[in-house]
């Protein structure tokens, strides 16, 4: 190749790809693993936070959001950088950002020292989730390419499966600074591998920068992840959900519009008119939705109906994660995405995710065992569809727009993970106010306004109603959504017009 990689993004590598891609995949995904970690460690120290900082309930919750905001609201500009300024460029920035962020938060004194440290790692964050996908595009050949994804895909499963059990070991042998300091080796380390080993790519082509889309893709996403973040805190009729929605929905609406009319988009909204891309998009979120919602309800089953702790509760949730990362490292996913095709793959593993999703609703009403079955084949359709849409994503968009492919990519996920909690929910809702006799807003507050034994019995079991009736309709979401999709990308390969 004669073109300068200083220049434009290689093109796709016909065959072998970068001969230490493994080892790059490698640093790349304890860097990702970070970042993933980072959310679910500090939920086991919500407690220690509370008590030592003298945090309120609602510093408590912009500790959670402020870094998860920050970050979604980011993913289209950071992925946009990166194509233009180079990935490793930003890659390295991210760990830079998200090192120095989590030396803040780690000697924070106060719960705004915190809030604002942990939206500096939102930043370091959103840098990272979208370059590591886009240099893993640009190492691997097509033929390694679905497996390095599921690998990479992978990490976001062990973040989620590790988090509380690192966050319970740390917590009991030191203070709760520490699951901040743990991530500055990791990000030093990553720092001097992705400078020795990351080749530099970038797109630039004499295009201009998109100062406006940029500015108007990060509000429109913050406003609108603020109202899911909020919505199930202060109801979705809220003043404040409708108005954060509202704005979110018009300046989202204004980036599509400007996208459309400037010569230089940093997302080429002709990209939706792509059978392979849509349907990627489609099945993405739905598996985010299915996934996500149904956590959200599951731990509750554990805790208020299982009577179960919460770190109790969350270990028990781990199957899901751990039958994931045990199929993706085995090379399963992609094994079928390459013998099968993509559309084959996408069918299988978002109908297995429907049957956990139904499994759970009909046999973990009252244990379980059923529950543990039900995560296991939602684990097995997760590692088998989200690899294979997440290849589909990034195969369908031209690699000088891997870094705004990657940001599409946790884009989708954030919508289908708010989706997800916020449909699911409204069905547990509504069917469990349905069911009770007395008014309150949530089970503990209706157990305890509850006269006597047999009623509160008959509340926890209007509970376990609507947790069957929220875990069913996921199912057929999932289910309906896996089909279109499968479909649309069986159309898009036979070049069949939409």
């Amino acid at each position: 190749m004669t073109t300068s990689p200083q220049e434009k993004a290689p093109p796709r590598i016909a065959s072998g790809g970068h001969p230490q891609r493994w080892l790059i995949l490698g640093v790349i995904c304890l860097a990702q693993l970070t970042v993933l970690l980072d959310n679910t460690i500090l939920n086991v120290a919500i407690p220690s936070l509370t008590r030592e900082m003298n945090a309120s309930t609602a510093d408590v919750q912009w500790m959670m959001n402020a870094y998860s905001l920050v970050q979604s609201g980011l993913l289209l500009t950071a992925g946009n950088s990166a194509d233009r300024y180079g990935r490793k460029l930003m890659l390295m920035s991210g760990l830079a950002v998200f090192g120095v962020g989590s030396l803040a938060a780690g000697l924070s004194q106060s719960p705004a020292q915190l809030i604002a440290a942990r939206a500096g790692m939102g930043v370091g964050g959103a840098l990272l989730m979208t370059t590591t996908l886009a240099v893993v595009v640009q190492i691997f050949d097509h033929e390694e390419r679905v497996k390095a994804i599921a690998l990479w895909s992978t990490v976001s499963s062990l973040g989620f499966a590790a988090g509380p059990l690192i966050g319970g070991v740390v917590l009991n042998h030191f203070w709760w600074g520490a699951i901040f300091l743990i991530n500055i080796p990791v990000a030093v380390l990553g720092l001097v591998a992705v400078a020795a080993l990351v080749p530099e790519s970038k797109h630039k082509a004499g295009d201009r920068p998109d100062l406006l889309g940029a500015v108007l893709s990060t509000i429109g996403m913050t406003a609108v992840v603020y109202a899911i973040i909020t919505g199930p805190e202060h109801g979705w009729s809220s003043a404040r959900v409708l108005v954060s929605a509202l704005i979110g929905s018009v300046v989202l609406g204004l980036f599509v519009l400007w996208e459309l009319r400037t010569e230089y988009p940093m997302l080429d909204m002709h990209f939706f008119r792509n059978q392979k891309f849509v349907g990627a998009v489609a099945g993405a979120i739905l598996v985010a939705f299915g996934m996500t919602g149904s956590l959200f309800l599951l731990t509750q089953h554990l805790q208020f109906v299982l009577g179960y702790e919460p770190l109790d509760a969350g270990l028990r949730t781990a199957p899901l994660a751990l039958t994931v990362v045990a199929l993706n490292f085995t090379g399963v996913g992609a094994k079928l995405v390459l013998k099968a095709g993509t559309p084959a793959a996408i069918a299988l593993g978002m109908t297995l995710v429907s049957a956990g999703l139904a499994a759970i609703a009909l046999l973990g009403g009252h244990g379980y065992g059923g529950m543990l079955l039900g995560l296991i084949v939602m684990g097995a359709g997760v590692a088998l569809s989200m690899p294979a849409m997440a290849n589909a994503i990034m195969g369908a968009i031209p690699p000088e727009k891997a870094g705004v492919g990657a940001g599409i990519n946790g884009t989708l996920a954030e919508f289908g993970n708010g989706l997800g909690v916020a449909v699911l929910g409204a069905v547990l809702n509504s069917r469990f106010a349905s069911l009770v006799t007395v008014s309150a807003a949530s089970l503990p507050a209706a157990l305890a306004a509850a006269d006597s034994a047999e009623e509160k019995a008959r509340i926890s079991d209007a509970f376990a109603s609507g947790l069957e009736t929220s875990q069913l309709v996921g199912a057929v979401a999932v289910l309906a959504g896996g089909l279109v999709a499968a479909g649309l990308l069986r159309r898009a390969e036979r070049g069949e017009p939409a």
